[in-house]
């Protein structure tokens, strides 16, 4: 069984290499599209811009936050989190593997991706699953309607306890999306708000996942107008890209509506699945991650991954990293929760992924040769670009090359040191 443990786990030096290659062209990229003068120009006299701050950074936070438990019942769970090219961290999360006394055999998880700062974010992180707690409904009956009224008053409770906080701190703007799991003995019960994502995997293939709450959403897209808005660049008066949060009390100020019919709602669309002996995972993420990936891509991903993984937290990092090098530009934050019909490690699939690894570093050997001899300078990004039209047989199902990049990074620099000219004994100065 696994115990509770936590952790920052420092991404090895050939990755932070790769970002020091790539974060100029990156850089150069944000900045321009800004507006922002180019290296090299100057400015005319007299003229003035106004600085806006970016919300990306030169280059990437690549420190990882982990952490990993159990519940007595065989759930087993890992986190991963990582502030990426964003210039604040702003994901905060539960994990509560037993909810304790009568409860104990149900289990609380959820992702909060605050916006436009942390702060409400990490209130809602303390106190949402206390007030949904607070609410009747939730006993050890497990009866679906009960519970499900008990998580939506909860979050329309926290919401408004935190807009009061919000008046008295002098807080004028941040929000965040949740996505939250409650899980008793016989049902799973999922909560959104917002574009963080949920979902189940059984048998090998996604069985359940949430709905993102975006502005441009025929329904949402109506409550907006409806509520004074409007909907343009797919966002809440040009600004807000998601339609449901907690917090963002300037979205929620139209006279004569409840709280679900603003502009920006805090209710959470709740669903219910019954449990089954199949159910192999769940996974709960920031739209960090699913910006760069589908659901089937992760389900199949991770499946591959527990067969050749005995800690649930290295295979956090492999989609954090697998997220990052498809592009993500935001914070990635998931947490994955293992059933006990879990893929479990084979030695079939570890045989495969050591054969998978000889070959590609043997790929690498050849296309640093092959550039040496034709004269050209044998650079990482050329390795990779080559390296990436190559047809590789055995990839990881969901996560393709990018999967096994850190494997390809690490063999590229082992060719490389191992064709550094050799310094005669002597000639290497006293």
């Amino acid at each position: 069984m696994r115990t509770a443990r936590k952790g920052s786990v420092e991404m090895p030096a050939f990755v932070r290499q790769l970002v020091k290659e790539t974060e100029k062209r990156v850089s150069s990229f944000f900045k321009g599209g800004r507006g922002g003068t180019a290296e090299g120009e100057q400015q005319g006299e007299g003229e003035k811009e106004e600085v806006i701050p970016s919300p990306y950074l030169d280059r990437p936070v690549l420190d990882k936050l982990t952490e990993e438990g159990c519940a007595r019942w065989g759930l087993t769970y890992a986190l991963g989190s990582m502030q990426g090219w964003r210039a604040n961290m702003e994901d905060f999360h539960n994990c509560v593997p037993q909810l304790g006394g009568e409860l104990a055999d149900w289990s609380f998880f959820a992702v909060f991706d605050g916006h436009a700062g942390s702060t409400v974010a990490q209130y809602c992180s303390q106190h949402l699953l206390g007030h949904i707690l607070a609410m009747d409904g939730i006993g050890p009956e497990d009866d679906p309607p009960k519970v499900k009224g008990a998580i939506e008053e909860g979050f329309l409770q926290t919401d408004k306890h935190l807009h009061s906080v919000a008046r008295r701190e002098g807080w004028e703007r941040g929000g965040t999306t949740v996505v939250a799991t409650l899980i008793s003995p016989y049902y799973i019960y999922f909560a959104n708000c917002g574009d963080s994502r949920a979902m189940l995997c059984r048998s090998g293939q996604v069985c359940f996942s949430t709905e993102d709450h975006k502005p441009y959403s025929p329904l949402e897209k109506e409550r907006i107008e409806s509520a004074g808005g409007s909907v343009s660049l797919q966002r809440i008066n040009g600004s807000l890209a998601v339609s449901r949060a907690l917090g963002d009390f300037g979205y929620k100020g139209a006279e004569n509506r409840t709280p679900s019919q603003q502009m920006v709602s805090p209710e959470p669309e709740v669903c219910v699945v019954e449990r089954s002996p199949a159910d192999e995972f769940l996974v709960l993420a920031c739209d960090g991650v699913w910006d760069t990936i589908s659901n089937e891509e992760l389900c199949a991903f991770i499946h591959n991954r527990l067969r050749v993984c005995t800690d649930l937290r290295d295979v956090c990092t492999q989609v954090i990293d697998l997220c990052l090098y498809k592009g993500s530009l935001d914070n990635i934050s998931i947490i994955l929760l293992c059933f006990p019909g879990a893929p479990q490690l084979s030695t079939e699939a570890l045989h495969q992924e050591a054969e998978l690894e000889d070959l590609l570093e043997s790929k690498v050997a050849e296309i640093y040769d092959e550039l040496c001899a034709r004269g050209e300078e044998p650079e990482l990004l050329s390795v990779l670009t080559v390296l990436a039209s190559t047809v590789i047989p055995g990839l990881p199902p969901g996560g393709g090359i990018q999967s096994k990049r850190n494997c390809i990074i690490s063999a590229y620099y082992q060719q490389r040191d191992a064709h550094k000219p050799m310094i005669p004994n002597g000639l290497g100065g006293s």
